[in-house]
C-alpha cells in the first residue's frame, strides 16, 4: 500500500515541471495528490480489506481520513486560488476552458456533501439505509470525478503511474460498492408493488 501510494508522488516530486512553479502552487498540487491517495484507502477501510484493521476500526479510521480528505481538497483549491484566483472562479462557475476543471469541481462539492452528510447524520436523524445509499452515491461521484480530473491534468504526475494509480482507485471503489450492495438495502426498504 505504501509503495502504491508513494511511488506516483515520488515521481511527481522528481518532475522537472516543478522547477518553474512557486511554492504555493507546488503545495496545492501535492495536496491534490494526497487527496487522491486517500481515495484509495477510503473504500479499503470501509470494506475491511487493509491488514491489521478490523472492519469496525477501519470505519473509524475512514472517518478521520474523510476529514483529512476534505482538508486536502480545501488546501488544493485555496492554493490554486492564491496562485490564480480568476482561474478558480472560472472553474467554480463551470466557465473554465480546461476540460479537467468541471470534473474537479463536481468531485469537490461531492466531497463536501459527503462530509456534511456524515457530520450531520445523527442530528438530522437520517435513517441508516438512506444514509448508506446517499454516502455511497456521493463517494462514487467523488472517485469518478477525481480520477477523470487527475487523468486530464497534464502536470507534474508521471502519466503511467498516475493512470495505474487511478485504475486502482476505481477498482477498489467498485469492489467495495459491489460487495457492500448499498443499493440492495434501498431496494429491500421499498414496499412490494401491487400488480393486480
Amino acid at each position: 500500500m505504501a509503495v502504491v501510494v508513494l511511488a506516483p508522488i515520488a515521481l511527481a516530486a522528481a518532475s522537472p515541471l516543478i522547477a518553474w512553479r512557486d511554492g504555493v502552487y507546488i503545495a496545492s498540487g501535492f495536496a491534490g495528490m494526497g487527496a487522491l491517495a486517500l481515495l484509495l484507502a477510503q473504500p479499503l477501510l470501509v470494506g475491511g480489506f487493509l491488514p491489521g484493521l478490523t472492519a469496525r476500526r477501519g470505519r473509524r479510521v475512514h472517518r478521520w481520513l474523510g476529514a483529512a480528505l476534505v482538508a486536502l481538497v480545501a488546501l488544493h483549491v485555496i492554493g490554486l486560488w492564491l496562485t490564480s484566483a480568476p482561474d478558480v472562479i472560472d472553474a467554480l462557475l463551470f466557465a473554465s476552458p480546461t476540460p479537467f476543471s468541471p470534473w474537479g469541481v463536481v468531485a469537490m462539492w461531492a466531497a463536501f456533501a459527503a462530509a456534511a452528510l456524515a457530520a450531520l447524520r445523527t442530528r438530522l436523524r437520517i435513517a441508516p439505509k438512506i444514509w448508506r445509499v446517499g454516502h455511497t452515491a456521493l463517494a462514487v461521484v467523488i472517485v469518478v470525478g477525481s480520477v477523470v480530473h487527475a487523468l486530464l491534468v497534464d502536470g507534474t504526475m508521471e502519466p503511467v503511474s498516475k493512470a495505474a494509480f487511478c485504475l486502482l482507485v476505481l477498482l477498489a471503489t467498485a469492489k467495495v460498492v459491489v460487495e457492500l450492495r448499498a443499493w440492495a438495502v434501498l431496494a429491500r426498504a421499498r414496499p412490494p408493488v401491487d400488480r393486480r
